[in-house]
């Protein structure tokens, strides 16, 4: 009779973590080649926007700041040529001092971007884009715009790696050059 109930408990918890498992890997699988199609247009125009928004781009002009920015993909879905993309953005404004990166300006923003197929481009084109409003509503938009599995991914600190190593390149610095506040 105990090995009965060990035994239906085993196959109880293995049952849950299985479950647990599948949902898990199938609200964050993100399509990584719709991504790659994506991701180009989604960047450009995070770039864009942020030109001219800087401290160091009004206020030194001397670090010939410029800024630069990734997205990550937390949700992404295509339906007849429209892509709805759940992003995490990234933009960070670097100027160079010397041989010193310098990061003046910045942040992590959730947003909603929707795209349509522009085959005349070869890519995709902006529909539309938003982001929660700052202070009140914010949590409130990031629950509502994101499924629960990509509202938990928000808060996480997303890398700069990737975006001082371009900013290094961009100002002729060398892979390993220091970086300092503005």
């Amino acid at each position: 009779m105990t090995s009965v109930r060990i035994w239906g408990t085993g196959a109880g918890a293995v049952a849950i973590l299985v479950a647990t498992g599948v949902w898990a890997r199938g609200s964050s699988a993100v399509d990584a080649g719709l991504w790659a199609q994506v991701r180009p247009a989604i960047e450009a125009r995070l770039v864009t926007e942020m030109t001219g928004s800087g401290y160091a781009e009004t206020d030194e002009p001397a670090l010939r700041a410029r800024w630069f920015c990734r997205a990550e993909a937390l949700e992404l879905e295509e339906t007849a040529g429209r892509v709805r993309a759940g992003i995490n953005t990234l933009c960070l404004e670097y100027g160079a001092d010397g041989g010193t990166l310098v990061e003046c300006s910045g942040g992590q923003t959730p947003q909603v971007v929707r795209l349509a197929r522009d085959p005349a481009a070869g890519g995709f084109r902006i529909l539309s884009a938003q982001e929660p409003p700052d202070g009140e509503g914010y949590g409130e938009w990031e629950q509502t715009h994101f499924t629960h599995h990509a509202a938990s991914r928000l808060d996480h600190p997303m890398a700069s790696t990737s975006l001082e190593a371009a900013a290094r390149t961009h100002f002729g610095l060398p892979a390993g050059a220091p970086v300092r506040d503005c």
